[in-house]
C-alpha cells in the first residue's frame, strides 16, 4: 500500500475562510490572521498552522465559517 499523495491546498478556500472569519471574529483574530498567511503564501507550514488553529476553534465558529463560504 503506497502513502496518499501529497495534497495541495485550495489557496482560494482558505482566502474565502479568512475573510469569513474576519466577519465572525475580527480581522485581527490568530486564526483569521494564520489563514490569510496561508493563502497568501501557500507555504506547507503556513497551511499546516492554519488548519491547525482553525481546527482548534469553537464548533459553532467553524461552521459559521463554513456556511459563509459554501453559499
Amino acid at each position: 500500500m503506497t502513502p496518499p499523495a501529497e495534497l495541495t491546498p485550495d489557496l482560494a478556500a482558505l482566502a474565502k475562510l479568512a475573510k469569513a472569519l474576519a466577519f465572525i471574529r475580527g480581522a485581527e483574530d490568530p486564526v483569521t490572521v494564520a489563514l490569510g498567511k496561508a493563502a497568501e503564501s501557500g507555504q506547507p507550514d503556513d497551511v499546516k498552522k492554519a488548519r491547525a488553529l482553525f481546527a482548534k476553534l469553537k464548533p459553532g465558529d467553524r461552521a459559521a465559517a463554513l456556511a459563509m463560504i459554501t453559499e
